[in-house]
């Protein structure tokens, strides 16, 4: 009985210690191959802080092919979409765009206001690194920030140690979001009565 008991008590620890084995495994193989997904904003959360007491307009723009190389001028590649739709107001347009960090695609939300970049927030981060881009530390670097004629930003974005993927990734955008408002009606508009349609009280 004693040895048949040694013998579970054997059993029962390798099994244990199996299980913690393919956990793990199961955790690396995860984080490697499918990042961290994380939802840091929600599309109403971000069109709600970037048109506060309005109602936007939903748009959507025609990548047609003079616009297609200048996308991919931009961006070193095709942006892989026939349209992308937006949000605008007077003089104002939101965007939520999508690019590859280091594998991952990252969401992200831009506001363009009078040519110039009114704020980004990340709303998706996918990738296991490169986290860092999701702070206002360096979000912030690129309020105000307007697309010089060589679609370039008009100001120095500062880089991240082990995140210069992540970083392109988010100034590429920046820089398509700026280009992209250059081509809709909201970009000579101005915020008047008319355009600025004020939200309806629930």
């Amino acid at each position: 009985m004693k040895l048949m008991a040694f013998q579970y008590c054997v059993l029962n620890t390798k099994m244990r210690l199996l299980n913690g084995i393919l956990a793990t495994f199961l955790t690396l193989f995860l984080t490697t191959n499918l990042g961290f997904a994380q939802q840091l904003l929600s599309e109403a959360d971000f069109l709600s802080a970037a048109f506060p007491d309005l109602e936007p307009k939903r748009e959507k723009l025609w990548i047609k092919a003079d616009i297609k190389e200048n996308v991919k001028a931009i961006l070193g590649h095709e942006y892989g979409a026939l349209r992308i739709r937006y949000w605008g107001v007077g003089q104002k347009t939101a965007w939520i765009l999508e690019e590859i960090g280091k594998e991952q695609p990252i969401t992200i939300g831009i506001v363009v206001a009078g040519r110039k970049v009114q704020s980004i927030q990340i709303l998706d981060y996918r990738e296991s690194r490169g986290w860092e881009v999701k702070y206002p530390f360096f979000t912030d670097q690129f309020n105000q920030v307007s697309l010089t004629p060589d679609l370039k930003l008009s100001s120095r974005i500062d880089g991240i140690s082990g995140a210069t993927l992540s970083v392109r990734a988010v100034t590429n955008i920046a820089r398509l979001a700026l280009y992209l408002h250059g081509l809709t009606p909201y970009d000579a508009g101005e915020e008047t009565p008319d355009t600025a349609q004020t939200k309806v009280a629930d």
